[in-house]
């Protein structure tokens, strides 16, 4: 079967409103799954508020602390009121990479619209953080302090590309990696199933090799799943510092 074949949209729900294809698809269905996941585990988890926690509790608790820290040494102190926001983001992307690791589901965070989309949130956030808390002078973040004004026609432009790259790599890095690491996991299980018993098989003994390799391979797709939701995290934090510091 085509690797790329598990990337692709169905429609589940076709709607379509004014020549506008809104159909509720399974993309659509997953990103609501994983929401619905998160608010278990946060408001199920938290209800008792037990002295000693239990597993959805300690998971709960877990995750928050987790971002916690991150908004504090990444963001600062005075990020600390951007932290649900922060926290949402993280959960939602970790979620998401995560469910995409269970058979026949749908990884949305492979699609590009998705994390550009979220990127753009990101982006769109910390450019009116700037402007609210520094208004104007937001600008002077284009050119940094202590550079001679004779070269301001040359590192402006370039600080606002690289300024305004920042969904781009940031959506890019995330999708790249989730959609590769899927289709690698795709390649070497279908490579698998012909060493054992496909065309030209060669039995099940020496099969297990590529099964334990696909094994090592699936555990290190679930570390890349953490791993990518941690980076976007850290850079939503970077973002939200340089919009309250201007550095």
């Amino acid at each position: 079967m085509d690797p790329l074949h598990q990337f692709q949209i169905n429609p589940i729900l076709q709607i379509v409103i004014g020549g506008y294809d809104l159909s509720f698809t399974n993309s659509a269905l997953f990103m609501v799954i994983v929401v619905a996941a998160i608010y278990f585990l946060l408001v199920n988890g938290m209800k008792g508020r037990a002295l000693v926690p239990g597993r959805l509790q300690s998971a709960a608790e877990m995750f928050y602390e987790f971002v916690a820290n991150l908004v504090r040494d990444n963001a600062g102190h005075d990020a600390r009121p951007y932290f649900p926001f922060v926290f949402s983001i993280f959960m939602f992307v970790l979620f998401g990479n995560m469910i995409g690791m269970i058979p026949y589901t749908f990884t949305f965070t492979s699609h590009i619209i998705v994390t550009f989309t979220l990127a753009l949130t990101v982006f769109v956030f910390v450019t009116v953080l700037a402007l609210i808390k520094h208004g104007m002078h937001f600008f002077s973040f284009f050119l940094p302090h202590g550079a001679p004004l004779w070269l301001a026609p040359i590192l402006i432009p370039i600080e606002v590309i690289s300024y305004v790259m920042r969904p781009v790599s940031l959506s890019i890095r995330l999708f790249a990696n989730m959609m590769a690491g899927h289709t690698m996991l795709k390649v070497f299980a279908g490579f698998t199933v012909l060493m054992i018993g496909g065309l030209g098989g060669i039995g099940i003994l020496p099969g297990l090799v590529p099964v334990l390799l696909n094994v090592a391979l699936t555990g290190f797709e679930f570390l890349v799943a953490f791993l990518q939701a941690y980076v976007f995290t850290i850079l939503t934090c970077l973002y939200i510092r340089d919009a309250l510091e201007l550095h």
